[in-house]
């Protein structure tokens, strides 16, 4: 890290697949010279930001996330903890990280999970990336959750949606947080896995409402229109992390001292 300029922390929330708009994000920080030295990530920030802090190149990011469908990552089971069972997800993730543990990272990462039993936010910062993100993404009522250290681990959604603390613990002089949001008003709820979405989507808009964000620099891609479980609409998704991102650069350089 350059001698004198702030340590620059990126906070990114959850959302499901309008979670791919953080690689919009990503790439005008890269393009624009825009260092990021620590990330914390939940659910599909916690996707995002895992594999980027293992230092994938962005370009192979954008073309998986154009190309996957939820077939190459989705095992049915018999629904009494959840509908997924969670197991294809984690053979991808443990192939898309080579199954590198966090001391192997390129940039310093925590993935926010819930302890479902306790009621509890728990931070991941060692052992496996890929169990990490594979805890921090079940969705509740979709995903069986997963057991790790003795915990049973749900989506971090439901106990911090937008780690900016996570980030500032981490030791971020800078914290800039993106918010995907909530895809509340979007009416064609096709399957049950939209409807499961949606409901968690209003639980946490009324959770947040009593909440103060306190990140230096807020980024709120618009994408709360778009459905979150469709693939289809990843480019379009990734490309309103851009717009968002290029919105504020003004006072992201501003903040950060970044020419």
């Amino acid at each position: 890290m350059e001698e004198g300029r702030p340590k620059i922390g990126l906070a990114l929330s959850s959302g499901a697949v309008r979670g791919l708009a953080h690689l919009g994000v990503i790439e005008v920080f890269e393009k624009e010279g825009i260092p990021i030295d620590m990330i914390a990530g939940t659910s599909a920030g916690s996707l995002v930001g895992g594999l980027y802090a293992l230092g994938l190149e962005l370009k192979y990011l954008k073309q998986l996330a154009l190309n996957i469908r939820w077939e190459h990552i989705t095992d049915i089971t018999i629904p009494r903890r959840g509908l997924v069972a969670g197991n294809k997800l984690l053979e991808f993730l443990r192939f898309l990280t080579q199954d590198k543990t966090f001391d192997q990272l390129k940039i310093p990462f925590t993935a926010v999970a819930t302890d479902i039993e306790r009621g509890e936010r728990v931070l991941i910062n060692s052992g496996s990336v890929a169990e990490a993100i594979r805890a921090s993404t079940s969705i509740p009522g979709i995903y069986v959750p997963f057991k790790k250290d003795g915990r049973l681990l749900v989506d971090g959604a439901i106990t911090d949606r937008i780690p900016i603390g996570v980030v500032k613990d981490m030791g971020a002089d800078v914290v800039i947080a993106v918010d995907v949001g909530f895809n509340i008003g979007y009416s064609k709820l096709s399957n049950i896995f939209e409807i499961l979405i949606q409901s968690s989507d209003i639980m946490l808009r009324e959770i947040s409402r009593e909440r103060w964000t306190d990140a230096d620099i807020l980024i709120q891609p618009a994408v709360n229109h778009l459905p979150a479980m469709d693939l289809n609409y990843a480019e379009e998704i990734i490309q309103a992390g851009i717009d968002a991102a290029r919105n504020m650069l003004p006072e992201i350089k501003k903040m950060t001292g970044v020419d």
